[in-house]
């Protein structure tokens, strides 16, 4: 029997402006128990494993939350710390499946959900720039047709030649904005890509979603750098504890979760 959460992510939209579509999605991860406990101590004590594992309760990431992404917009999401930010992403991304709920996406996705998480660390730069660019969807070719601009844009010079294992976080979170945004992506999803890197860094980042955006990418970007989502974004979602809040225009959803903060 077929997934209905996965096939909604490739059925036809209702309105072709809408990229991304959740509705009621719910996400739910069961807890595991004390790992530190041990596999002896739990054949030992089965019995009271067996009742905890059906007593306990699923922590819910993701509760029911409805939301759609229009071509060429850029969604914000913000929210403190474990509201659901992240999840939320990885549910548009593909990689997680909802608990409830459906999803559509529509167009080729490139996730920036973790800079650099794909790159082998005894392989060069370039190197991973072929291996990412075809678990990616690229070609071998295309890859290498943008191979001199994903070095240029990166930054790196000559450490482009050794292996990653000897980059710093700041390196590595280059490399790969520099392979996503090179993919030519209908979707782009980002989290915290603005936290890391140097300042120049950054600032080559923003200009890049707003090149993206001029050209109808369409965008959602998870950040707690307010400033960078008041520029970038035309309108934005407050995630808390798992429940979307509000979602309108940047001023006033930032407003309020800067007096949420404050209560």
């Amino acid at each position: 029997m077929s997934d209905p959460a996965v096939a909604a992510r490739s059925a036809p939209a209702e309105s072709s402006d809408v990229m991304i579509r959740l509705r009621n999605v719910t996400k739910n991860y069961r807890l595991s128990g004390d790992p530190a406990a041990g596999l002896k101590n739990m054949l030992l004590r089965l019995p009271r494993y067996i009742r905890a594992a059906r007593t306990r309760k699923p922590f819910c990431a993701l509760k029911d939350v409805s939301l759609e992404v229009k071509k060429g917009e850029c969604l914000g999401i913000i929210g403190p710390n474990g509201s659901g930010k992240s999840t939320t992403l990885g549910l548009m991304a593909g990689v997680l499946r909802p608990s409830s709920g459906a999803i559509e996406t529509h167009g080729r996705i490139a996730p920036l959900l973790e800079l650099g998480a794909g790159f082998h660390l005894e392989l060069t730069g370039v190197e991973n720039i072929l291996l990412n660019g075809v678990l990616l969807g690229l070609t071998r070719e295309e890859v290498r047709e943008r191979m001199d601009e994903i070095i240029a844009f990166s930054g790196l010079g000559d450490f482009v030649h050794r292996p990653v294992r000897v980059y710093s976080s700041g390196m590595v979170a280059r490399l790969g904005f520099s392979v996503a945004v090179h993919l030519d992506p209908d979707i782009l999803l980002i989290d915290e890509v603005l936290a890391v890197g140097d300042q120049a860094f950054q600032q080559k980042c923003v200009a890049k979603m707003g090149e993206f955006l001029l050209g109808g990418t369409t965008m959602v970007l998870v950040s707690h750098n307010m400033d960078a989502v008041q520029v970038i974004c035309s309108r934005v979602a407050f995630l808390e504890a798992g429940h979307l809040i509000d979602i309108g225009k940047p001023d006033a959803i930032i407003s309020e979760y800067a007096e949420h903060l404050k209560s």
